[in-house]
This record gives structure tokens, sequence and C-alpha cells, in this order.
């Protein structure tokens, strides 16, 4: 059995594509929104049009999971230590799987780094990589990266979440996996605002290349490996997130660059991660202006022409 805590539209689409080959518990934390799923077999809210398959069992209480193959953390980031505080003593024993994205803002920490500090008993891994959650529940092809230090929970765990669709590559990196998918975020947001305010195609290949540099950067001067940086995890998610529209930081992104109100409703994991990560750039002494400029208009503290000069105006140099 899997369990599977969060019912947005990636916790239900990994719910619907594990289905096919086990039983699997889907939690939600509004009662309410329980309830629709379980009698309707559906998440319209987060999910619609794709019905949920019989053996998907949606709840609004977290059971004691002991018995449990794996349980997937499918909340956002920012909210993942509460949920670990909160229910921690149900959760302690099979391993922990983060699906989510970003670094804690308080803290500067990363998925499995929350994990191990609250259940450090359990084994914890990352899911991550290029992936949309619509694309998931239609069973349309998908490779992602699992991250787990430790090989000997990582391999059961990759046979384990792998289906006919969804194809795991599996890395002892974590630091490089986590890093890969909370930094692409803030480039995700940038390359938004460079599409919504005009600036064109070649801005935004700009921009990704040099996100991408500072992706890389700012990951090996944590640990991480660089052949991480330029997988899955990585290159892979930046590119999908970057140029695709049905990412929640592009859009948000392009409401920056149009300079319209973004649904305060949404998600937008790019936001937080852009703070936490101008902040440890600063303490580790990383040079990091295309997040520094992304943050400041995030933050109202820039508009794009500035930040445009501010990146353009920087002294010319190598590649």
């Amino acid at each position: 059995m899997i369990v599977i805590l969060g019912a947005g539209a990636f916790g239900t689409a990994l719910a619907i594509t594990l289905a096919r080959s086990h039983a699997v518990t889907l939690w939600a934390r509004d009662p309410q929104h329980a309830a629709e799923m379980q009698g309707t077999r559906e998440n319209a809210r987060r999910l619609p049009g794709v019905s949920l398959p019989e053996n998907i069992r949606v709840c609004a209480e977290i059971e004691t999971v002991e018995t449990a193959d794996a349980v997937l953390l499918a909340v956002p980031m920012q909210r993942l230590r509460a949920l670990l505080e909160e229910h921690g003593a149900r959760l302690a024993g099979p391993p922990l799987v983060a699906c989510c994205k970003g670094i804690e803002l308080t803290t500067g920490l990363g998925p499995t780094q929350i994990i191990a500090q609250i259940l450090p008993q359990s084994p914890a891994a990352i899911l991550t990589g290029p992936s949309f959650a619509a694309n998931i529940a239609k069973g349309l092809p998908t490779a992602l990266t699992l991250a787990c230090t430790d090989d000997e929970i990582g391999r059961p765990l990759q046979s384990l979440l792998s289906t006919g669709t969804l194809r795991l590559y599996r890395t002892t990196d974590v630091i490089g996996a986590e890093l890969g998918g909370a930094l692409k975020n803030v480039m995700a947001i940038g390359s938004g605002v460079v599409m919504g305010a005009g600036l064109g195609e070649s801005a935004r290949a700009a921009l990704m290349t040099r996100g991408f540099a500072e992706m890389c950067r700012m990951a090996t001067a944590l640990g991480a490996r660089p052949d991480t940086l330029s997988g899955l995890s990585g290159f892979g998610d930046l590119v999908l997130t970057c140029t695709s529209d049905q990412s929640r930081n592009t859009r948000f992104g392009q409401s920056l660059g149009r300079n319209e109100a973004f649904d305060p409703t949404i998600t937008v994991e790019g936001a937080a991660t852009a703070r936490a990560v101008c902040q440890r750039a600063a303490e580790l002494g990383i040079d990091m202006p295309v997040s520094r400029a992304i943050t400041a208009l995030i933050d109202g503290e820039l508009q794009v022409d500035q930040a445009m000069d501010m990146l353009l105006s920087r002294p010319l140099k190598e590649e």
C-alpha cells in the first residue's frame, strides 16, 4: 500500500498512476474536499476531468501507516514542517518521499533535511523532475529523479514507484536533486517575467542559460554533483517550467511582467524559494545576480526595466 499526503494536483496525479499497480490511500487536509473526491471519484478542484481508480481511498484522517510501503509527502514546501510536526508520530516507520520543490524560507533547509530533523529514524527520499500533474494523470510518458542517500532504500523505492508510463532514475545526490528542483522555480518566474513584459524568446533563452549557471554555482558550492544539475532534476525541470504556461511559477512571472495581479490562492513555490536563495547566497558569498533581480521584482523593489538595466549593465566577461 502507498499513502499519499496531499490531494493537490500532483498528489492526485501520483495516486492515479500508482493505483494501476498498488492500493493507494490519498489524504486531503480538508474533510469536505476528501468527501467530495471519495463520492464523485474526481478531484474537481485541482485535477478536473480525470477519474480516480476504485483502489484509491480518499480520507481526511491520517491513520497509522506502519504497514505502508512508502508515504509520499505531496504538500507545498512551506507547509511540510507543520505537517510533519503535527502528524509525525503516525508517520514514523516507512520511507518518507518528499514530492515538493523548494527551500524552507525560515531555515534554508530542503525537504529531506526537514524530514531528517523532525523524524530522524525515518528513511527519507525526494521525488522530483520535469513533470506536470495533468500529464502524469493521463498516463503520458514522464521521467523523474528519485534521490535517496541510502541506495539500499532507493533501489526498492525506485521499483515501487515506477509505472509503465512513469520512469524513475535513481541517484544518491539528494542535495543536487533538491536544489535543482528548487532553483529552477526561481528561474521560471524570471522566464515568465521576460515573456510577460514582451522582451522576446531570445531574452528568455539568455535568462535560462545564465540562470542555469547560477543554479550550478550555488548547488556545487553546497555539495551537489554537477552531473545531477545537468539531469532531469536540474536542466530537464528548468526547460519544462520555463517554457510552458502550465507552470504556476511561469504564469506568476508573466503577471509580474505585465504588472497584473496574480491569484493569491495559487501556490507559487518559487517566490519563497527566491528569498531563501538570496539569503543563503549572501551568507556564502555566491554571486547570484539573476536570482537577486527576480527576488527584487517579486518584492516590488524593482520594475522590469530597472531589473533589465541592472543585469545588462554588469561588466562584460568570459562565459
